[in-house]
């Protein structure tokens, strides 16, 4: 093998082995531990502090991938399908433990649910271009991922509970409604990118 062809075979052995893409499946080994402190533990302030660090976490592979210029396709693909991930099995979690109001929970995972799916299967069966998600998005993202914690300590004797409680309302309602105009607003989106996916394979 020469030189050339092993530095390519080097190059694509480590491909995913970037600083964004670790940092990405270290935040998805972090679901178990959610669910032990959970269920095994039934330390609800210990699971809902663990899932806001996650949510407040969410920015760091991406500037990471900026930062040391580690930008990938599959990083793009995973870093979204992780984020997706944590969102379900957590607001799945917490349904079953009751930790926050059962019908917000019921509707935060039903959009996930049904954007997450759809996009899946545009991706995988029509082969979909990827779109990045818009501001809007991230920013109902962004509350929720806040709320839900907030919910879960207002459950419990935490000190400032009724506080997290007030916060978790304010910030998730907001965040809810926005959840649902964004996903309606994908929709265009993801029609018009299953067509230049076909345009691109034809």
């Amino acid at each position: 093998m020469d030189s050339a062809a092993a530095a390519d075979e080097h190059v694509s052995s480590h491909k995913y082995l970037t600083a964004p893409n670790l940092f990405t499946l270290l935040r998805l080994c972090c679901i178990p531990v959610f669910l032990w402190l959970l269920f095994g533990r039934d330390n609800r302030a210990g699971a809902a502090w663990l899932l806001g660090a996650l949510g407040a976490t969410d920015w760091v592979d991406g500037w990471l991938a900026r930062r040391f210029n580690q930008v990938s396709e599959f990083g793009k693909m995973f870093d979204p399908t992780a984020d997706r991930l944590l969102f379900i099995v957590g607001i799945g979690g917490i349904i079953i433990d009751g930790a926050a109001p059962r019908w917000f929970c019921l509707l935060v995972l039903a959009r996930e649910v049904i954007v997450g799916g759809t996009i899946a299967v545009a991706t995988l069966m029509f082969k979909m271009q990827r779109f990045d998600v818009t501001w809007w998005g991230k920013t109902a993202t962004f509350l929720l991922m806040f709320a839900i914690p907030g919910f879960m300590l207002g459950s419990t004797d935490f000190p400032g509970h009724s506080g997290f409680q007030i916060a978790a309302w304010i910030l998730g309602i907001p965040g809810l409604v926005l959840s649902y105009y964004t996903g309606m607003a994908y929709v265009p989106v993801i029609r018009q990118s299953v067509r230049e996916g076909r345009a691109a394979r034809g």
